[in-house]
């Protein structure tokens, strides 16, 4: 090539700054350059798609549009071809010697007045291409416009000293892109990598990816057609591949949406949950993408932190990004994606455990934790994750689940609170003193056994305006009801009282007759701000050092042939009546779960039992 027909152009101040950030600070990842450039070639040939919808003549309009990569490892170089819209003269020192449309020297001008770091400044700028100066020390860009009288370019730079155009022969329509890689990039020029890196990023560009001839890219993405087109097979092994899973999706969400922002989704709910087998916290598994192009495979913050569990992907063209794709600058946005994706999954939750209860049964069974940490966690959606959960309760079979709303359903006339125990299982709350005055006045009460059930009822505190009361706390206000036995008189009943609290000293805040009981004698209550046994312990575990004296209101049962017996004993043999109201207390705290020295108990029993042995 003569020297008359080769131009040397120095690269515009701006487009100088900018390859200096890019190939320095910009980028955190140096093998996402191939995205970019794949990206482009993409851009490319939907532009020509439009061309040939207006225009006649378009120059080699049989070529094929598809992305070609060539990896040669003798040469060290790596090839990227398109067959798209190609470049003129003027657009090749437009796009790639100076500020193209891009917004170029806004980006630098704010960056410059603000202060900040590059990764946080950059917005929508299409300047992808000098992403190839990271692992090149050349690129060559060949080039041919579509139109019939255009020739055919090859630009030439270094990325350093600016750049060279020149005239060149046998150049197809569309750009051929020639990376001379750098000695320690050269893994570039692995077909394996090369490969890796277009399925990992690139796997559902709107066309064929071929490496040395072989198309990559075969899976289609599944979340840009429409549902009617897709079987329930095709789903399934989009999930299986997407989510590299073996199950099946227990549910799906496939929606799109134009406002308020552009997004396409495919959603799956797994049908096994890996963190319940024992392998750790699971990442994010929603991948975000932008117009096909993974952007971030696991994007923390998008989806609150209990709905990890799904996968899928999210799609929408108005993210402002990075330069490099790689973070999010507008987080505002972000959060409004998220924010659509996490109610229409709710939304999708609540409509299938109305359709399939059963179905939705099992499913809560193997994620509730998820659903429980979502209400501890999730303020904005606590409300409709409520909906969500399942327990049992004492109008329930041992195993079978029920939830709120259908609580409230059986719900007495006039009831204004939802009543819950909380213990280590449904056979130890049972056996518990607690539920009896609600048993008799066919009051339902939720059983809590799960170790986070307690921060799940905290932090819910109240659903469709009735709050949630423990039964085993003070404050419960229960009407009168008709009770079997003859109770001991109001002054018999009074006397007991004042000696049970001579008796018990600070032990207890106070002692008085009840509504609660039926059948047992006693019930320790402990108060309504006061932490639960469960609480207490766990606080314990975490701090050995931990201290939190809780003292109890101590009901008796009037009606009690034990209870009346001691009214009796306390003048008639005050001794015994001693040990037997010690015992009493002793068993309350520990029904109560508050017993934590049990030697005096034990002292007391072996003392009892020798005397009612003479």
């Amino acid at each position: 090539m003569s020297e008359a027909t080769s131009e040397k152009h120095a690269f515009q101040a701006e487009i100088q700054q900018l390859l200096d950030l890019v190939v320095h600070s910009l980028y955190t990842d140096r093998e996402i350059f191939l995205r970019e450039l794949i990206s482009n070639a993409s851009d490319a040939m939907e532009k020509l798609r439009h061309v040939e919808a207006t225009e006649k003549d378009v120059h080699d309009a049989g070529l094929p549009l598809r992305v070609e990569i060539t990896a040669d490892k003798e040469a060290g170089t790596l090839t990227i071809q398109d067959h798209g819209i190609g470049m003129t003269h003027d657009e090749l020192v437009e796009n790639l010697g100076t500020i193209a449309h891009s917004g170029t020297k806004a980006f630098l001008q704010a960056m410059k007045e603000s202060g900040k770091s590059p990764e946080t400044m950059i917005g929508q700028f299409g300047v992808g291409f000098y992403s190839a100066f990271m692992v090149a020390d050349e690129v060559k860009v060949f080039t041919r416009s579509w139109r019939k009288d255009g020739e055919g370019l090859v630009w030439t730079s270094d990325g350093a000293s600016g750049y060279e155009i020149e005239p060149a022969e046998g150049v197809a329509r569309g750009t051929k892109i020639v990376l001379k890689l750098k000695e320690d990039q050269k893994e570039y020029a692995e077909e394996y990598r090369v490969k890796h890196l277009v399925e990992t990023y690139s796997n559902f560009v709107g066309f064929p990816v071929m490496i040395d001839g072989k198309r990559v890219n075969e899976v289609e993405a599944l979340w840009l057609k429409n549902k009617s087109e897709i079987s329930d097979e095709e789903y399934k092994e989009f999930y299986k591949f997407q989510a590299k899973a073996f199950d099946e999706p227990q549910y799906r969400l496939h929606f799109s949406a134009d406002a308020p922002l552009e997004i396409n989704a495919l959603v799956f709910v797994p049908s096994e949950n890996p963190e319940r087998m024992g392998f750790g916290k699971v990442d994010p598994g929603v991948a975000l993408y932008c117009k096909k192009v993974l952007i971030d495979p696991e994007p923390k913050g998008l989806l609150p932190d209990w709905m990890r569990f799904l996968k899928g992907v999210i799609d929408s063209a108005d993210l402002p990004l990075n330069i490099s794709r790689e973070t999010m600058q507008d987080s505002a946005l972000v959060r409004k994606i998220g924010t659509v994706i996490s109610k229409r999954v709710l939304k999708m939750f609540d409509k299938e455990a109305e359709a399939d209860p059963e179905k939705w049964r099992g499913f809560y069974k193997k994620f509730d934790r998820y659903f429980k940490e979502g209400v501890a966690t999730d303020f904005a959606n606590k409300e409709a994750l409520a909906k969500l959960l399942r327990f049992e309760s004492s109008m329930t079979e041992a195993g079978e689940l029920t939830g709120l709303k259908d609580y409230l359903s059986r719900a007495k006339d006039g009831q204004e609170e939802i009543y819950y125990i909380v213990g280590s299982s449904r056979e130890q709350i049972e056996a518990s003193p607690y539920l009896e005055a609600f048993k008799s006045r066919g009051l339902e009460v939720i059983y809590f056994t799960d170790a986070v059930d307690e921060y799940v009822a905290d932090s819910l505190a109240e659903f469709d305006g009735k709050k949630l009361r423990s039964i085993a706390k003070g404050g419960v206000d229960l009407e009168d009801a008709e009770v079997e036995g003859e109770a001991l008189s109001e002054d018999e009943t009074k006397a007991l009282c004042e000696f049970l609290k001579s008796e018990f000293g600070d032990k207890v805040t106070k002692v008085e007759a009840g509504k609660r009981l039926v059948d047992s004698p006693v019930v320790a209550l402990v108060p309504e701000d006061a932490m639960t046994p469960q609480m207490r312990a766990m606080m314990k575990a975490m701090d050995e050092n931990f201290s939190d004296e809780v003292k109890v209101e101590l009901e008796i049962n009037p009606r009690n042939e034990l209870i009346k017996r001691l009214a009796s004993a306390k003048d008639g043999n005050p001794e015994l009546a001693k040990l037997v109201a010690g015992q009493l207390l002793d068993n309350a705290l520990m029904a109560a779960g508050l017993l934590e020295d049990a030697r005096d108990t034990v002292r007391r029993m072996n003392e009892l039992m020798s005397k009612a042995l003479g």
